[in-house]
């Protein structure tokens, strides 16, 4: 794994970096060239790592047949909860969830991230690493990672008709058929398995208890921060959703908590304390000690449940993403014994490594510049809010505009006033899915929030992507204007592929 690392003798030192800068404000040069020092550790910048549809005919006809039987089955929105469905999968096919160490991620905000820099650190240390995530940006074949890279095509492919037959053995049999979700959590555990990996990094659906991920016996649960969302089937109070969430917590295990509301903290210990688990509390156990913009993503000194770790460069923007940085740590240390078993620290070297590689597509990626073009998934308050304080810590626009298309059973009122005083304008759309919510009513909103004259509508995303380049670049504010595209994980995917990111 370290072929890929500079020779220190082939890298520029700090000094001689900032000496290069003689044109530039002498505090920006310190700046960039910490930030060039410390990218060198992550070697050269990896290839885009969502995949475009497969270049040969024969395997794109094959995965689309795949797409389509799975999207035949219960969408991931139709949730019926019971594990009985996916128990009875697991069963057929010789449980393959229980032939590798797993860490079981859940919360409201910050999964995904979280469970990509997991992934990255165990892949620092020489391990073999599945990763299970979802939804997708692009691909579905994103969904399952082996090696630090999604399934390829063509072994996504073989995989499914693997275990086609078992799908159909326990669709027979039970009142309704295996869902999309639960059909795809069976085929990642049976590819981890298959590969074999070493341990398995899995986000959770939706919830907890009775999400179909939750038949595995993870020895380390993670809690990213909980907040109203899927209320409807979840609860509508933190407390009532922590319930649900503290349900992948397992007898004996240890569960790394993020900064939580109260009352849901309060839930998960509760429970913890009821299933002898040890917690790991951000803010007391692990956190963030000292965080400062750097250029690129900033620079963080992270707390873990061993010690300090200084000169962390993390490539991604924001406090939240500090924070998911410190639950990512302390869950990597937990499933190493570190904070148990030994009082040490990981690696530091390989620490600073994994992080400064780390990226997380559709999560403040930056996929244009001229003008620039942001992308963000965030599709509730607390995410919206958290997109909004880092585009303002990270990027100094003199104009930003906002292209928001959600999905319905959001809290949409709650995500444009969370961008309300960081867009100067507002182009509202739709992407392409039946659960995108319309757009006159969510233009109808967006008057409420923004008064008129700042909302424009195009009801097709590509228009609204070429309004909003257009608005940026208005009154000769080309150099300073930016695009940030939000609103959902699927806007954001369909805006990546309009902007022809990763082809």
């Amino acid at each position: 794994m370290y072929d890929e690392i500079p020779d220190p003798s082939e890298v520029p030192d700090f000094e001689s970096i900032v000496g290069e800068e003689t044109d530039r404000d002498p505090d920006l040069a310190v700046i960039e060239a910490g930030s060039r020092t410390l990218r060198t550790q992550a070697g050269p910048p990896q290839a885009d790592v969502v995949p475009a549809r497969p270049e040969d005919p024969e395997t794109d006809r094959a995965l689309r047949r795949v797409e389509a039987e799975l999207m035949s089955r219960w969408p991931e929105t139709k949730l019926d909860p019971s594990l009985q469905r996916i128990q009875a999968l697991m069963h057929v096919l010789g449980d393959p969830q229980r032939s590798y160490p797993s860490i079981h991620i859940t919360g409201t905000n910050g999964k995904t991230s979280t469970a990509r820099m997991v992934e990255a650190l165990l892949s620092a240390f020489e391990l073999r690493v599945g990763r299970y995530t979802s939804p997708h940006v692009q691909s579905i074949t994103e969904r399952i990672s082996v090696d630090g890279a999604p399934l390829p095509a063509e072994r996504f492919i073989e995989t499914y008709d693997d275990i086609k037959p078992f799908l159909d053995m326990v669709d027979s049999q039970q009142e309704h058929r295996l869902s999309f979700f639960e059909a795809l959590t069976g085929m990642a555990y049976a590819a981890f398995a298959d590969a074999p990996v070493e341990v398995a990094v899995v986000e959770v659906g939706m919830g907890g208890s009775w999400d179909a991920t939750n038949v595995i016996d993870a020895g380390v649960s993670v809690i990213t921060p909980i907040s109203l969302d899927h209320t409807e089937k979840l609860g509508a109070t933190p407390e009532a959703i922590a319930v649900e969430k503290s349900g992948v917590v397992k007898p004996g295990s240890t569960v790394v908590l993020a900064q939580q509301p109260v009352e849901a903290a309060s839930v998960v210990l509760k429970h913890a304390v009821e299933v002898d688990a040890t917690v790991a509390r951000e803010g007391m156990e692990f956190g963030v000690v000292s965080r400062e913009v750097a250029v690129g993503g900033q620079l963080l000194t992270l707390r873990g449940l061993g010690g300090e770790y200084p000169e962390i460069f993390l490539p991604m923007y924001g406090a939240h993403m500090a924070h998911n940085a410190a639950v990512a740590l302390a869950a990597v240390e937990a499933f190493f014994g570190i904070g148990a078993e030994h009082a040490r620290t990981l690696d530091l070297d390989v620490v600073r490594q994994a992080f400064a590689s780390v990226s997380s597509p559709g999560r403040l990626e930056l996929v244009r510049t001229s003008p620039t073009v942001l992308l963000d998934a965030a599709h509730n308050p607390a995410g919206a809010q958290a997109t909004a304080a880092a585009v303002g810590e990270a990027f100094s626009f003199s104009r930003l505009v906002g292209v928001v298309g959600t999905s319905m059973g959001k809290d949409v009122r709650g995500i444009l006033e969370a961008f309300e005083p960081v867009f100067a304008e507002i182009v509202v759309t739709r992407n392409s899915t039946t659960r995108a919510l319309d757009v006159d009513e969510l233009a109808a909103l967006a008057v409420e929030v923004f008064g008129e004259d700042r909302v424009q509508v195009e009801p097709q995303l590509d228009s609204a992507l070429e309004q909003a380049i257009t608005l940026a670049e208005e009154e000769d504010e080309y150099a300073g204007a930016g695009v940030l595209v939000t609103g959902s994980v699927i806007t954001a995917g369909e805006a990546r592929l309009l902007l022809k990111r990763g082809r």
